[in-house]
Parts: C-alpha cells; sequence; structure tokens
C-alpha cells in the first residue's frame, strides 16, 4: 500500500540555520532515502522549496484566484515528502518515527487512494 509521508516544519526555520547545520541536516535526509531505497520502501522522494515562491490556485464559478506565497496565516510549510511502499499503516508509522525530520519538524503519515471514500 503506497503511503506518504508529509514533512510540515516550521515556516522560517531554514533560514534562522546556519548553512553548514542545513547541509548536515539534509545529509540526514538523503541517507534516509538511501535507506529506505536499499529497503525496497521508497517509491519517490522530493525535498520542497521555501514557500515564498509558492502559489495557491482556486478557481471559484469561473474565476481564478492566484494567491503568491508566502501565506500569512500558515504557521507551517510542506518541507518535502516519502512516497512509501509499506504492507501496513505500522510499518509506515515505524519508517515515519525513524525519519530525522521529525526531530524538527511534524511527519504527516497519510494513506494513498482515491478521495471519493
Amino acid at each position: 500500500m503506497p503511503f506518504m509521508l508529509l514533512i510540515a516544519e516550521p515556516r522560517g526555520q531554514r533560514d534562522r540555520r546556519a548553512r553548514s547545520e542545513g547541509e548536515a541536516l539534509y545529509a540526514r535526509m538523503v541517507a534516509f532515502s538511501e535507506a529506505l531505497a536499499a529497503e525496497g520502501k521508497l517509491i519517490d522522494a522530493h525535498a520542497l522549496t521555501a514557500d515564498t515562491n509558492a502559489a495557491r490556485v482556486q478557481v471559484r464559478e469561473g474565476r481564478t484566484n492566484i494567491v503568491d506565497g508566502p501565506f500569512a496565516e500558515a504557521k507551517e510549510m510542506i518541507g518535502g515528502f516519502f512516497l512509501l511502499d509499506c504492507a501496513t499503516r505500522d510499518e509506515a508509522l515505524a519508517i515515519a518515527r525513524r525519519c530525522p525530520a521529525a526531530e524538527w519538524a511534524s511527519v504527516e503519515v497519510r494513506e494513498t487512494g482515491p478521495c471519493f471514500r
């Protein structure tokens, strides 16, 4: 079953880190990703850039509204994701506990599937 780990990190924390600290944390995430690949659990993973260049698109009654980030009401931003192939939710949770980002962010575990359930 596919499960997604969404990394929800506090906005602005990247700007408060020294470059060397950010590079060290990123290296830990890459090592985590490589370990998941070696275990045959990783489908895909990507880091996302900060939400300062993000945009939200809404279409209502035929009108398009685009809001550029950063988003003032947001206290967190999605910093990246891991898409996993796990047999059970418990297995996905066990992997999330190993994720280095759980030390400085929240790791949300979600099963993928149709949105009409």
